[in-house]
């Protein structure tokens, strides 16, 4: 296949199905392990890769208002821990014209969240409500479909389908017969009273019987590895209400403990050359449970921010689940901000949107929701703009501040976090490292747990074919017996 068609494929698709096993193992499991099926996959999935150049896609490359639709975005989980992808299909209408775009779309947010979880598989959501007969296309659905069987191997879980009308019945079996018998068994038609079989309240929006407030918005997207748009994070009292006294607790003494560092250095900003002092005071006392090196601060216009670079949470093992961010106002009117993250389900952010006064600072504390662990893919961005003196700073100011404020008067800094391991490994830890057996993530462990399931499936399909065959064998033999009896007793009887 190479040598007759390298200059169909991207080098760097091809170099790296040389170096990534995982990527190489996926292909192998959508196809059963069969390899000339899994090679076919290869060959066509890199030729539609380098027609739709899918390597070079970003922000900048698609037109901005496909962004701003909405039509395709990324957000939460389903009960299984798979990301959710969302098709609004009511903001989708077939345009020959523009149908080339939309499907570059679907593949840029493919590839990016491919590239950010390593292939981890999806659960499509098409989110067919208020929608008629416009909205088909046909052509725009078998492309959607092709990509989870052809071009992205091993990265489609189910695909949920939302209050599809009775005059789109015709079209979805068209689409059947485009997939094959398990990608089939993976189509669940819901309704508002059964689709939280699938997916939970907590990320289902009103109108599916959930209560989840997230609306997708553009701008802004990230502008690192992983582009996804960032949404509002604060505090959700329905779940906060719920925390244990002993958790409440735990917070009061955590948080007294980071703050007792900075409240001499609050009663002393009074100016810029103490607040320069402070800064000093902060690199030596402000110092996260576990963090290895002092923290330092980014000098911004508006906001000096520290850390200035990394927040520092704890692996599982670790239990580190809080940090801060402290913002000091060096400005002489009022900074409204906002703290936005790329995980919105994982994180509490308190405060998220807020003023900050002229010559003080402020702590915000983000904390890790649940059972999640951070990740170092995760992004957190902190906006900052002056207020006029007359302006309020209650809630509703502020939403409508960040309204008509101008972008290019909005100052930007964006943190990532780091994941601190413990310092005293398990005993099985040790025992993997004396034989040089690298630890196994949850995603080797569910790629190993599918090839397994599929070896016993095939197993078992070898064992009714030798139940089936020794029941002929029996059957055959019983008649044979049965046959040689009967010339036996016809011998016998001509004899008498």
């Amino acid at each position: 296949y190479f040598l007759d068609k390298s200059d169909k494929y991207d080098s760097r698709d091809v170099e790296r199905l040389q170096q990534d096993d995982k990527w190489v193992e996926n292909y192998l499991l959508w196809r059963h392990d069969v390899v000339d099926d899994a090679l076919k996959m290869i060959d066509e999935s890199f030729q539609w890769r380098k027609e739709y150049t899918v390597n070079d896609l970003s922000e900048s490359v698609l037109p901005k208002w496909l962004f701003e639709i909405g039509a395709l975005f990324l957000h939460g989980y389903d009960k299984e821990g798979y990301k959710l992808f969302w098709f609004k299909v009511k903001h989708h209408t077939r345009d020959p014209k523009q149908q080339l775009e939309k499907k570059k779309l679907v593949a840029f947010w493919l590839e990016h969240y491919a590239k950010r979880d390593h292939g981890k598989p999806l659960t499509v959501v098409f989110d067919m409500a208020e929608t008629g007969i416009s909205h088909i296309d046909l052509d725009f659905v078998r492309f959607i479909v092709n990509c989870f069987t052809d071009y992205y191997p091993n990265f489609l879980t189910k695909i949920v389908i939302f209050e599809m009308p009775w005059i789109m019945n015709a079209a979805f079996k068209i689409v059947k017969g485009w997939l094959g018998p398990e990608a089939i068994s993976m189509l669940k038609f819901t309704n508002k009273s059964d689709v939280q079989e699938y997916i939970s309240g907590e990320y289902l929006p009103p109108h599916m019987g959930g209560t989840d407030s997230f609306k997708y918005s553009y701008p802004p997207l990230v502008d690192d590895d992983f582009q996804t748009p960032l949404c509002e994070n604060g505090p959700i009292t329905s779940e906060d209400e719920h925390e244990s006294k002993e958790e409440v607790d735990a917070d009061t003494k955590e948080t007294g403990e980071l703050n007792e560092a900075q409240s001499l250095n609050q009663k002393k900003m009074n100016s810029i050359e103490q607040i320069s002092k402070s800064e000093e005071t902060d690199k030596t006392e402000v110092k996260p449970k576990n963090a290895k090196k002092a923290l330092t601060t980014f000098k911004g216009p508006l906001l000096h921010i520290s850390p200035a670079e990394e927040l520092y949470f704890g692996s599982k093992e670790t239990g580190e689940k809080k940090c801060l961010i402290v913002l000091t106002n060096v400005t002489k009117n009022v900074v409204a901000f906002k703290v936005r993250t790329t995980a919105p389900e994982k994180y509490r952010v308190k405060p998220s949107n807020s003023s900050c006064e002229p010559g003080t600072s402020l702590d915000i504390i983000v904390s890790l929701h649940g059972g999640f662990a951070a990740s170092l893919q995760d992004r957190f961005l902190i906006m900052a703009a002056e207020m006029d003196q007359s302006s309020g700073a209650g809630v509703p100011e502020l939403t409508q501040f960040w309204k008509e404020v101008p972008r290019t008067k909005v100052m930007e800094h964006r943190l990532r976090c780091h994941v601190i391991e413990s310092s005293k490994p398990s005993s099985l830890t040790l025992k993997d490292n004396a034989f040089n057996i690298p630890a196994k993530t949850n995603e080797d462990l569910h790629i190993q747990l599918t090839h397994l399931l599929q070896i016993n499936k095939r197993l078992e399909e070898q064992m009714n074919r030798c139940l089936w065959f020794q029941q002929l064998s029996v059957v055959l033999s019983l008649l044979s017996v049965t046959v040689a009896a009967f010339c036996f007793y016809l011998a016998n009887a001509q004899r008498s």
